[in-house]
């Protein structure tokens, strides 16, 4: 039989980031719960500021009756001379019963020991306050805190609880908190509690006092209010997805409203006001013809009838943060970028100050001008020594990550070349999944330099990523590389770029750092594992001939026609298996007995001599040697008694595998 379940935690107001970030794992937990006590069920996951609700439309009164079955020893063993031994004794200590009780069954080999019992299930009523307990204490939020007298923590004290079967209130406690059918309003609706009867009555009570318990129907509430403002003023607001989805956690009753600042702010960067508003007043910017304006969005969580004082609050409350970014933007353009300041800030314990960073992060830049021919070599190292200077200004100071536009801004004001003050704003580009990337081969450089020295620089000094764990984004920054490379078609071959840098990363090892790059391979591009496991096989070290090497090889082994080839190309790898593929293997064609070697030969020798445009017209070249190659499998036998032809026949075959090898080692690839 089953019954409507509502559990309902009541907290004092939770803070959105930490909230968002467990929110994705909150249903597993519980379902996990459910599962373990054998109470699995389809439910609903409802929350707000300040409750977390639980909502069951069927949940089952009780556990199921479950059969119990237990086998033990062999009878042989477990009796001797009709008396029980240590395994009979041992077997009906385990089950719980005396040995006398124990049954036997045969197994379909022997007579063994036995136990059956039937177990009840458990009413649900008796595990709620178990399961409830174990759910609250697996939530990870981060940080937590005590409250009152208690000892133990939660991410905000608990206030009410609710535990509802059908209409009976199920005994229960968290953290000192009793179960009851009593919940709280919209705090401008009322302070008191309300109580209801059951949960259809909880729902309508909730609704008619102030509580959207529906994120999705706050988030559509908001939506809607929003594009009423933009039709009704003429105006686009930038819905930031990660900021509606905070003030939809901070919310129960929502409100979008239009407000505006002081036109005088507008001199400053865009982004700096987008992000004074965004990061400290869950402001939404607005946009009139493409451009930012002097209005704002907030999300009102009141429930009022005149919000005029709210938007006057908030103007007031957004018109000293404004002020101070003023403050610090004028302050900085009069000081101008300078990194001598760079060499007093700490970038990693073993690897100095930040303006050491720079003077590695040149040399790399100045070893890749060379290899791509950048003639502006001095530009390009004063950029590089003036990449990380705006973290010496007020406004990166306030804004961490206006870091590098803050650069741009400060450097296009000072009259720098526009290839200088790009790149500063492009250097950590790209700095995300879908992240753009560096908009020229300048700025790709400068960017490549960044990423390339923070994997040398803290792989040297071991800070290397285990696991999960990542504080330095090294993972991000080898992508960033294989992106930039591919985007940009430049040859990045991370072993050379360590061997000829490698006396400024003492104590980099540099198989290490080679092993972890190209693992991200794997996750970068989505082929078969063994299509780039294949390439790397080739010996390719440029990321970008990688890429195309991939990029070829991976719909050829996609194909309905693979599987067939595949079996000749593997009986390739078979045969040269005890010879030196690494050495320069000689064929004399005076040694051929057969048309088939010859013709084999002369087809190889053909295709290796042409120039091929691209990777995919030499593997199609390549993998038309199937008939040559069937044909020779079938009538030439390699293991002849002379010994010299049965070289000669091998290294054949050998040429045909190095070929291939060139571009991808055939044998790792598996279908």
């Amino acid at each position: 039989m089953n019954k409507p379940l509502l559990i309902e935690i009541g907290v004092e107001e939770l803070p959105a980031i930490p909230f968002l970030k467990e929110l994705p794992n909150i249903e597993k937990k519980w379902s996990d719960i459910l599962e373990k006590f054998k109470l699995s069920t389809n439910f609903d996951f409802f929350y707000t500021p300040r409750r977390l609700v639980l909502w069951h439309r069927e949940f089952n009164l009780s556990q199921e009756d479950t059969t119990v079955e237990q086998y033990g020893a062999p009878v042989a063993i477990a009796y001797k001379d009709g008396k029980p031994t240590g395994a009979a004794i041992g077997f009906a200590k385990k089950c719980g019963i005396e040995v006398d009780e124990l049954q036997t069954i045969n197994n379909g080999k022997d007579d063994v020991l036995y136990f059956k019992k039937e177990e009840k299930g458990k009413a649900s009523k008796d595990l709620l306050n178990e399961m409830i307990n174990e759910f609250i204490n697996v939530l990870d939020f981060g940080k937590s805190m005590r409250w009152a007298s208690r000892t133990d923590s939660f991410i905000r004290p608990i206030r009410s609880l609710i535990v509802m079967l059908g209409e009976e209130i199920v005994e229960a406690e968290l953290y000192g908190v009793k179960s009851s059918n009593k919940s709280f309003a919209h705090r401008m609706v009322s302070y008191e509690p309300f109580s209801f009867d059951f949960a259809g009555d909880y729902f309508c009570k909730l609704d008619k006092n102030g509580v959207i318990l529906y994120p999705e129907d706050r988030k559509k509430a908001i939506l809607e209010q929003m594009k009423k403002i933009e039709s009704d003023n003429n105006l686009s607001i930038d819905i930031d997805e990660e900021l509606l989805e905070e003030v939809v956690a901070i919310t129960e009753y929502p409100t979008a409203l239009l407000g505006t600042f002081d036109k005088e702010f507008l001199e400053l960067p865009e982004e700096v006001i987008v992000t004074s508003m965004k990061e400290h007043q869950r402001y939404f910017a607005v946009y009139k013809d493409g451009k930012l304006t002097n209005n704002f969005i907030v999300v009102s969580n009141s429930k009022t009838d005149d919000f005029s004082l709210i938007i006057a609050g908030n103007e007031k409350v957004l018109r000293p943060r404004l002020a101070d970014a003023m403050f610090f933007y004028k302050n900085d353009l009069k000081n101008g970028l300078s990194n001598i300041g760079l060499k007093n800030l700490v970038f990693v314990d073993g690897l100095g100050s930040m303006y050491n960073k720079c003077e590695r992060e040149e040399k790399i830049a100045s070893y890749l001008a060379d290899i791509y021919n950048i003639g502006q070599k001095e530009l390009l190292t004063k950029t590089v020594m003036l990449s990380k200077a705006d973290l010496m200004s007020e406004m990166v100071y306030e804004f961490t990550e206006l870091q590098g536009l803050m650069g741009y801004y400060y450097s296009k004001a000072a009259g720098e070349d526009e290839l200088v003050y790009t790149a500063l704003k492009e250097q950590y580009l790209p700095d995300g999944e879908d992240s753009e990337l560096p908009s020229n081969k300048f700025s790709a450089i400068v960017a490549l330099a960044y990423k390339l020295d923070n994997l040398m620089g803290l792989f040297s000094v071991g800070k290397i990523p285990t696991g999960s764990k990542d504080p330095f984004g090294l993972r991000r920054a080898a992508a960033g590389i294989v992106k930039i490379a591919i985007d940009h078609k430049i040859e990045v071959n991370l072993s050379n770029i360590i061997d000829n840098l490698l006396e400024n990363y003492t104590g980099l090892e540099k198989s290490k750092l080679i092993e972890f790059f190209n693992e991200r391979l794997f996750k970068i591009f989505e082929v078969n594992p063994s299509v780039i496991k294949a390439v790397l096989g080739s010996g390719e070290g440029d990321v970008y001939k990688i890429s195309q090497k991939i990029c070829a090889l991976n719909p050829i082994v996609l194909s309905e026609d693979y599987k067939e080839a595949s079996a000749t190309f593997k009986r390739v790898a078979n045969i040269i298996k005890d010879i030196d593929v690494n050495s320069s293997l000689k064929v004399n064609s005076s040694l051929f007995e057969q048309e088939e070697e010859k013709d084999l030969y002369e087809t190889y020798t053909q295709l290796t001599d042409k120039k091929y445009n691209n990777y995919e017209e030499e593997l199609d070249a390549l993998f038309s040697l199937k008939p040559k190659l069937d044909k020779f499998f079938d009538n030439v036998f390699v293991n002849h008694e002379n010994e010299a032809i049965k070289t000669n026949r091998k290294n054949l075959i050998g040429l045909v595998y190095q070929a291939f090898r060139n571009i991808a080692d055939i044998k790792e690839i598996t279908i």
